[in-house]
């Protein structure tokens, strides 16, 4: 922790001569002040990690300042003194920020005790401030890269949805185009910034257990519950809830966010108390839930419910010559973490990118610029560096040239139930991770489990 700075508002000599020397013991840089005009003068010019004020001064009260400070300063750490103590002066204190309030004569380790609590809360603050001002540089609005006018037209919709009170947004858009990053630019660019930001992908829990991360659950809900469990939406209040893949979430739970979304009330796993909680809800989904609706696999009282604000987010191949923008973008910052000196990027290189489909849209184009400035020996990036889509193990493009058809042929439907059984093995059932492994959508992948009649064990 940095020298804590520390201000003593007394008008008694004696008192702000004991303290003095006791929090110089403890290596903290102090000033005084003698009445409430010194002290404003103070606190104008300096900024104080703690002030020791006095209740009574010679020209206002202490109350009087700490109004003053409430106004212009709330997170000043403040303990009142006073030999002039009442109920009604201690709550009217603590109402207006102070940390606590102390009678005199106070003992003084017992007055140390209350300090050192204090400036702990103080380091706690400035950490907290910290991190949230990395957060809102990290996830501002400059951190989607983009001039095609369909992202210029989704600018201005982030904007105008992270200046609003919308409750519930919707993210729609291939795998790999920014779904999760557009979600916390409208988290940290809202007022709900310094409230939590909560994120589950709906595929990547069992239906229970997914129920207990969102809802929460009491003691023995089930076998495992042991302690009651705050779920996400109760921890997010005042916040946000983003919950990714949410077309692939179960049937069941589908009734239940849909009675939350409407309601904004819901109950604990094996409880009977409705929470009530203020969160806002961006959901994101990479399938086509209008056509999930009509296969009845997603409620479409819920589609309609999660619909109220709609951002389709564009693929990468319809973005024109934003993909220059964001090739250089990565290039640059890869170039810096990796201590190369890559200087320029070959025109061949970027027909050879624009060439592409790039299925995996922003993230794909991310991960092949990272591996060309991590293996490149140039200072130039070539269309050699620039190894696009599948790579097998030696690095090299997997384009199967290596594979060797049998002399008496193969069965291609049998071929096909042995790769998707493959990569369900090498994922330990996971079918979202199975899917992308044979560069399948997650529908697709389930079609062909049911033209195979693969059952998951």
């Amino acid at each position: 922790m940095l020298t804590p700075r520390v201000l003593i508002v007394e008008d008694e000599s004696l008192i702000r001569w004991s303290l003095r020397q006791k929090f110089e013991e403890r290596h903290c840089r102090v000033s005084e002040a003698e009445d409430g005009a010194s002290a404003i003068e103070a606190i104008e010019s300096n900024v104080f990690d703690l002030i020791m004020l006095d209740y009574k001064l010679p020209d206002t009260t202490g109350l009087d300042i700490l109004r003053r400070l409430h106004e212009t300063d709330g997170d000043t750490i403040v303990i009142m003194m006073t030999a002039y103590s009442s109920v009604e002066n201690a709550v009217e204190a603590i109402k207006l920020g102070a940390y606590d309030y102390i009678a005199k004569p106070f003992e003084m380790d017992e007055l140390l005790f209350t300090v050192g609590k204090a400036l702990e809360t103080t380091q706690l603050r400035r950490e907290v401030r910290e991190l949230r001002h990395h957060l809102q540089h990290r996830y501002g609005f400059d951190r989607i890269i983009g001039k095609h006018p369909t992202m210029q037209s989704m600018f201005e919709t982030i904007s105008d949805v992270a200046g609003s009170g919308a409750s519930t947004v919707f993210l729609t858009g291939e795998t790999g185009t920014g779904k999760d990053l557009v979600a916390r630019i409208i988290h940290y660019n809202s007022d709900r910034a310094p409230n939590p930001f909560m994120n589950i992908t709906c595929t990547a829990l069992s239906e229970s257990l997914l129920e207990s991360e969102l809802f929460g659950h009491e003691k023995g809900a089930f076998t495992d519950a042991k302690n009651a469990k705050k779920g996400l939406l109760e921890m997010a209040d005042g916040g946000t809830v983003f919950l990714d893949e949410v077309g692939d979430m179960p049937p069941a739970l589908q009734a239940k966010l849909l009675r939350f979304l409407e309601e904004r009330v819901f109950r604990r796993v094996g409880g009977t108390e409705e929470i009530s909680v203020n969160v806002r809800v961006i959901s994101a989904t990479n399938r086509d839930l209008e056509k999930a609706v009509e296969e009845g696999a997603f409620r479409r009282d819920l589609l309609f419910r999660l619909n109220v604000i709609p951002i389709p987010m564009p693929p990468l191949r319809d973005r024109g010559d934003d993909i220059r923008l964001l090739v250089e973008h990565f290039v640059a910052s890869f170039s810096k973490e990796f201590r190369k000196n890559i200087t320029k990027i070959d025109e061949k290189a970027y027909k050879k990118i624009a060439t592409y489909p790039w299925p995996g849209n922003v993230r794909e184009l991310r991960n092949a610029c990272e591996r060309a400035v991590l293996l490149s020996k140039n200072d130039a990036l070539g269309p050699e560096d620039m190894v696009l889509g599948r790579t097998n193990q030696t690095g090299e493009g997997n384009t199967l040239e290596n594979f060797q058809l049998p002399p008496d042929g193969i069965d291609l439907f049998v071929l096909e139930g042995h790769l998707l059984r493959k990569a369900l093995e090498r994922t330990k059932q996971n079918q979202s991770q199975a899917a992308k492994l044979l560069g399948l959508s997650r529908d697709a992948f389930r079609y062909r489990l049911e033209k195979h009649k693969i059952t998951q064990g």
